[in-house]
């Protein structure tokens, strides 16, 4: 199998080929590896690579609907035993994992063939991927922008065909965000329907999930059965589709109310292009025969944020005192931005974190109140295009007064400087629609239907009510027959 023939194929296609004997996964893994020997040099999507585990691996007798299919994983929370899981952090880098995670094990069961790890920013705290463990990523449709975040590594990898389909995770947009940054496809499940065990059971107060990034809707359905159901240390047992989610592609969707916006008190003006792209969509869906109609935000989107961040800094206060204790890293051991996201954290009361969890009942209220008349909620996913690598690093003036504040332990000064202000900005202010079906634990899914006159893949968000992941696949699939994305590929090849 040469190159040119590995890229046209997605997920189940290699699979398929393998099984029916016209490849190999040897012959699959090496062009994987070509292709990243190639191009990653480029990209810095791929912080580990794992050959020679691959190739025995590569030699065993593979079973799974993606038997043989080469495969990465994201550096975050997807530990295989006996390899460095960084989560782009100096003082994890090199530290082994104890533990296969469950949705490694659920890869592995379905046959992949694990050949390295993609990057992320440290502890997938922003929408960019830049570490300064590994350096930043880049997007194969322009080197000079940002793949997004925090699944950066592995949506540059997907777009620039290494693999058909990679690990991801999603906190707060994190397989939406690189989905849209990189056209292509990226799903997040609902609250509870893929496991975290065995060390998790429910990150970031339910706010994460795994999944994957792909360029097709199929391997996303495909992928997402294979990742759902609980696990002995699931807080709860959620409602599982009636049936396969690969079953649901090609089935009629219904003539569906979906109500448009780019409303958003982070952003008051959104690019044109964002909007461009939310208008082009609406008008694929009216072409389809759906009713498709503006509408208001339907939730306080600026209190959303303010609660999203509350936990979100307090979630990195926990995970930075937690690597110290695992490692005896100090300071040195992370970047000054989270750092300051810690300190933030730290300041935080538990009477304000429980108000700000508790307050996720008032934001699921208002999106179930918009859901009464709407099926899906259409948005931008991001508010402009990829933005340049390094637009989100801290003024110098700012990194200074933070680190002397860091020093000197008098962070609650931090809200005095303009810290806090620049860091939501600059972190939310480009993305600021994707935090909605995190708080609210309803599935989104993220779909490239729209590239600026500069040809950079700028994707719009479907966001649906409680156990929709059908309804958004079939309606994914039907959009993709009406407007092919696929076999674009992005100008690094």
């Amino acid at each position: 199998m040469d190159e040119r023939e590995y890229v046209e194929l997605d997920g189940l296609g290699l699979a398929e080929a393998i099984r029916e004997g016209r490849t190999t996964a040897r012959e699959a893994l090496d062009a994987a590896r070509a292709r990243a020997d190639r191009l990653d040099p480029k990209l810095n999507a791929i912080c580990l690579r794992l050959d020679d585990r691959a190739e025995a691996r590569a030699a065993e007798e593979l079973e799974g609907p993606f038997a043989g299919v080469p495969f990465l994983l994201k550096d975050l929370h997807q530990d295989l035993a006996g390899v460095p899981t960084s989560s782009g952090c100096r003082a994890l880098a090199g530290r082994p994992a104890t533990e296969t995670a469950t949705v490694v094990q659920r890869w592995l069961d379905a046959g992949v063939v694990v050949f390295g790890k993609t990057s992320t920013p440290e502890f997938g705290s922003k929408g960019i991927t830049e570490p300064a463990l590994f350096g930043p990523t880049r997007n194969p449709w322009d080197l000079a922008r940002t793949p997004g975040g925090s699944s950066g590594g592995a949506a540059a990898a997907v777009a620039a065909g290494i693999v058909p389909v990679a690990a991801a995770s999603d906190g707060g947009g994190s397989i939406r965000i690189p989905a849209a940054c990189c056209g292509l496809v990226g799903l997040k499940a609902g609250r509870g329907l893929v496991p975290h065990g065995p060390t998790e059971s429910e990150p970031l107060n339910g706010l994460a999930t795994a999944g994957v990034v792909s360029r097709t809707v199929r391997d996303t359905a495909a992928m997402l059965d294979v990742l759902i159901g609980p696990e002995a240390i699931s807080p709860y047992a959620p409602g599982l589709p009636d049936g396969p989610l690969l079953d649901e592609l090609g089935r009629d969707p219904g003539t569906l109310r979906i109500g448009w916006t780019v409303d958003s008190a982070v952003r008051a003006t959104p690019h044109p292009e964002a909007v461009r792209a939310v208008e082009h969509a609406a008008e694929l869906l009216e072409g389809l025969g759906h009713h498709v109609e503006p509408v208001a935000a339907p939730h306080d989107d600026e209190q959303l944020a303010k609660d999203f961040l509350t936990i979100w800094f307090v979630h990195q206060a926990i995970e930075v005192e937690h690597v110290k204790r695992l490692t005896g890293a100090g300071d040195e051991g992370f970047e000054a931005d989270t750092r300051v996201m810690a300190a933030l954290g730290r300041l935080t009361s538990g009477v304000e974190l429980q108000a700000a969890d508790e307050r996720r009942k008032e934001h699921i209220a208002a999106l179930a109140r918009f859901h009464e008349d709407y099926d899906l909620l259409l948005t931008p996913t991001l508010g402009e295009p990829p933005i340049p690598v390094g637009s989100l690093d801290l003024p110098a003036p700012l990194r200074t007064v933070s680190e002397v504040l860091l020093r000197t332990r008098t962070t609650k000064l931090m809200q005095l400087t303009g810290v806090v202000d620049q860091i939501v900005q600059r972190n939310l202010g480009w993305v600021p629609y994707t935090q909605l079906a995190n708080v609210t634990g309803r599935p989104a899914i993220s779909l490239p239907l729209h590239w600026t006159p500069e040809g950079l893949p700028l994707g719009v968000q479907l966001v649906g009510r409680l156990r929709s992941e059908a309804l958004l696949l079939r309606l994914a699939a039907q959009l993709e027959e009406a407007a092919p994305w696929a076999q674009r590929r992005a100008p690094v090849d």
